[in-house]
């Protein structure tokens, strides 16, 4: 039986609606401001040093093969704060399209690589992760406004500016965005549902589409009952997929066959992003972004490396 923690320490705090934690090899971590809309480094000692400004919307983030930092940028959303803090409510009046930015850590200088799928305008591209092929998949959540919203999609893009396709396609409000440990399978949680789907892959940007009655083409991993939604997520050595979960605060994690669920609590509503990095890849990074907080926790199994 896996014993995970209860408790954590704070890095940092002060940082606008925090999401996209990268952990870097000096020990520092990148976490992207969505209300603040910058890019900012968190030393060791959790100082915050901003490393770029960044219109719209910054969501989920990942380091390239280029050792740039590639970013999910929603194109912007309102912001409303109460009693439980600061949350997202919505497009931003301001909002033209979603893209994908790409941050030169050391100028801080930002180029849009993509505002267009193969499909048409990206909506709201919200999180990343890179193959060994020097490729990223990301998620596209769509916009919500009062009366309607958009339909989500998955897409999968060169990282020389070459290529964007869409690849999966209806989904509802996908987020957090993985791959196994032997890449073989994509994993993709949606918010609203609390649903975790796989996808098998049969080459770079390419999935083993599943028949009716898959939505998409994918398989339900696991769904959360309750008033409980999913954001984004990482992947372990172990092959579990670890969600960062909104409304019940916390890290859901998930066995790749779905029979086995555990949760860590978290005090924060809006516990939106994990990653892993540290010593051996055994420190959990999350970010809470109702209060402005970077955290983190000795996990008992050790990240999952990513491509980069």
């Amino acid at each position: 039986m896996t014993h995970y923690p209860t408790q954590f320490r704070e890095v940092a705090s002060g940082l606008g609606f925090p999401e996209g934690p990268i952990a870097l090899p000096d020990g520092s971590c990148l976490v992207v401001e969505m209300q603040a809309r910058a890019l900012a480094r968190v030393g060791t000692d959790g100082r915050i040093a901003r490393v770029a400004k960044l219109d719209g919307g910054p969501n989920g983030g990942a380091i390239g093969p280029d050792g740039k930092c590639y970013i999910c940028n929603n194109g912007g959303v309102l912001f409303h704060t109460d009693e439980y803090g600061l949350r997202p409510m919505g497009q931003d009046p301001g909002y033209r399209t979603g893209s994908i930015d790409r941050v030169d850590l050391e100028t801080g200088n930002v180029e849009v690589l993509y505002e267009t799928s193969d499909k048409g305008n990206l909506r709201s591209p919200n999180d990343i992760v890179f193959d060994r092929h020097g490729g990223f998949w990301f998620t596209d959540s769509g916009k919500t406004r009062p009366r309607d919203a958009d339909r989500g999609s998955v897409c999968y893009a060169r990282a020389d500016g070459s290529e964007c396709r869409e690849v999966i396609f209806p989904m509802l409000v996908p987020n957090g965005i993985g791959l196994s440990p032997d890449q073989q399978t994509l994993y993709v949680a949606e918010t609203h549902t609390a649903r975790l789907w796989a996808f098998e892959l049969s080459a770079p940007g390419e999935i083993v589409r599943k028949p009716w009655p898959s939505p998409h083409g994918g398989t339900l991993v696991a769904g959360l009952p309750g008033y409980q939604w999913f954001d984004s997520l990482a992947v372990d050595s172990a092959g579990n997929i670890c969600v960062a979960t909104l409304i019940k605060g916390g890290v859901t994690v998930i066995s790749p066959d779905g029979k086995n669920i555990d949760y860590v609590p978290l005090p924060d509503m809006y516990s939106t992003n994990i990653c892993f990095g540290g010593s051996n890849q055994a420190t959990a990074f999350v970010t809470l972004a109702n209060s402005g907080r970077l955290v983190a926790l000795d996990w008992p199994h050790p990240g999952l490396a990513l491509n980069c």
